[in-house]
């Protein structure tokens, strides 16, 4: 049952009477419309004209007047020679378009720059690589493929000498009874996101989303934004919804339709609707996308540098003397002959004694030593200049400064000794009696971190725990010794990287177009027969809640009742439709 306002309309002349809510957003898309504001009461009310149609003012309505879009082949539709059948096909047209656009609106925007260019590369490809290259089954295989790789990569070591996979994945005991240094250096796979292998599987995958998206979404597209008009009840009513109003105007749907956002064409008796063509472009988007991400990946593993150094604190090193090109594409910089100077080291503690974070002042400077940038940098928080990012990675131990027997300073050299687990542990030694002689004995001095130094004396006897700076002697085999400094190095990681800015922006574009991709793309197709209009639509997605929607736009339709001639004020009345 469908309510319905009662229009009525006098003999030989037709009349309408629109309720328009009073939202400012009800028409918009193609109506050129005109809000008129509500007249005040007049004796005797005069109809004004506007496309064969009479409105009439009434104090508690407003009036809208709307002109819809007709296409200027309606009056050539006419002429001898030209068919007035409309042929529709629900395969995409063919690739190569006939001048004219196809009843395309002008003034539309054609594909973006870099979907054109590869367009025009895939147009002089033969037609069966293609159709290959576009088979989901193989697109889906390649994505696997990478994802396969990208795992192997996470898992085998990167960038390690040959001996390191021979000790590792030895031919004795191969890994899964088959896997061994070989494979590793055969297929690259110590450098796996520069090698061959992936990078060729990269280009397959990119071919094959320029092949789908040619061969499938592009003509989509082009279908999706072509005016449509069915000029058969049939047909209409073949579509996934579809219903029948009777006593109603095809122009009235059209005013509903437009303030509902749908963008409305007449042409005669037809009328086609559509709205979310936007979703329609994201599958192209999305496909761009994420070329862009595989571009970026691409640069990064073939034209980006990397390097890491452990440098004492109050030394420096150039950047060029620490980066290594990752590939082909790897070109130096002005910024290679940086030079980088560390100010200072130092960690910050828990209460429990455990490291809880470190930081490096480092100093930049150029080729005339002037000062070009200067930052505290911690993990987490790394420093940018010239398209050099340093990190903060890592931390040792590079000397203790002490005093013996009032005399010093002396600088001892610390090693890293060699402990089971994560813990770091460090020691030195300081010689005490003949140096000459084949049985040196010392004092040893060990260390977790910078904060607390345990003595021990040339038995090995715990001594005491000092800490640096304290300035507090300890005495050890008759030598008194101060701890002045506990000297650190940082350990620090550089990179250039031309890559991650396309591939930031290839994942932001993603995310944007894969959101977009779920807009639903509906249409409307409608036919004029006598005072029956024959309404028909379908929809991409949510197609349980289109029903719905098309059915409460069609309560809206007003209907047109017959009345006398005489009649000159059209009283509204509820009138219902079974």
């Amino acid at each position: 049952m469908r309510i319905r306002n009662s229009i009525p309309v006098p003999k030989g002349r037709r009349s309408f009477l629109l309720p328009i809510p009073h939202q400012p957003s009800l028409f918009r898309g193609n109506a050129n419309c005109i809000r008129s504001p509500s007249p005040s009461p007049s004796p005797s009310p005069s109809p004004f004209q506007l496309d064969n149609l009479s409105y009439f003012p009434i104090t508690s309505l407003r009036v809208v007047t709307c002109g819809l879009k007709v296409p200027r082949q309606q009056d050539e539709a006419n002429k001898p020679g030209i068919s007035k059948r409309i042929l529709m096909s629900e395969r995409p047209p063919p690739l190569v378009e006939d001048a004219g656009g196809g009843g395309v609106p002008q003034g539309e925007a054609s594909p973006s720059t870099l979907a054109a260019s590869a367009v025009g590369l895939l147009k002089r490809l033969p037609r069966r690589v293609l159709t290959i290259l576009s088979n989901l089954p193989l697109a889906l295989g390649e994505m696997f493929i990478v994802a396969g790789l990208m795992a192997l990569g996470t898992i085998i070591d990167q960038g390690e000498a040959p001996d390191f996979y021979l000790q590792k994945y030895p031919e004795d005991h191969p890994l899964m009874g088959f896997f061994t240094w070989r494979w590793v250096l055969t297929f690259g796979f110590d450098h796996m996101f520069s090698s061959p292998l992936f990078l060729g599987t990269l280009a397959l995958l990119a071919a094959s989303l320029m092949a789908c998206t040619y061969t499938t979404q592009i003509p989509l597209v082009k279908v999706a934004r072509r005016w449509s008009f069915l000029q058969s009840a049939e047909a209409i009513r073949k579509r996934e919804f579809s219903d029948t109003l009777q006593r109603a105007s095809i122009q009235d749907l059209g005013v509903i339709l437009m303030g509902a956002g749908y963008e409305v064409f007449l042409k005669g008796p037809c009328l086609y609707a559509f709205k979310g063509l936007a979703g329609r472009f994201a599958p192209i988007g999305v496909h761009l996308a994420m070329l862009l991400v595989m571009a970026g990946a691409t640069l990064s593993a073939t034209g980006s540098f990397r390097g890491s150094v452990t440098v004492p604190q109050g030394l420096n090193f150039v950047v060029g003397d620490v980066l290594s090109p990752s590939g082909f594409l790897s070109t130096p910089a002005e910024t290679f002959n940086t030079e980088i100077h560390v100010n200072r080291f130092y960690m910050d503690y828990y209460d429990s004694g455990e490291v809880s974070q470190f930081h490096t002042d480092l100093s930049l400077y150029d080729l005339d030593g002037k000062e070009v940038a200067r930052k505290t940098i911690s993990v987490n928080d790394p420093l940018r200049f010239g398209g050099i990012t340093i990190y903060q990675t890592d931390w040792s131990f590079s000397a203790l400064q002490i005093l013996k027997d009032n005399e010093g300073p002396f600088n001892l050299a610390v090693a890293p000794l060699q402990i089971n687990g994560d813990k770091k542990l460090f020691g030195t030694f300081l010689p005490v009696g003949d140096t000459d002689s084949s049985q040196v004995k010392g004092i040893s001095m060990l260390a977790r971190d910078l904060q607390s130094i345990f003595l021990y004396d040339q038995e090995g006897n715990f001594v005491g725990v000092r800490r640096p700076n304290s300035k507090l002697p300890i005495e050890v085999d008759g030598t008194k010794i101060v701890i002045l400094d506990a000297i650190g190095s940082t350990g620090l990681q550089l990179k250039i990287d031309p890559g991650v800015p396309i591939v930031y922006a290839g994942f932001g574009a993603l995310m944007l177009t894969t959101c977009v991709s779920y807009l639903s793309h509906s249409q409307i197709w409608a036919l004029q027969d006598g005072t029956t209009v024959v309404i028909g639509g379908k929809t991409n997605r949510a197609k349980a809640e289109f029903p719905s929607e098309i059915n409460r736009l069609l309560d809206r339709v007003p209907e047109l009742v017959e009345t006398s001639q005489s009649q000159s004020h059209p009283i509204p009345r509820e009138e219902e439709k079974q």
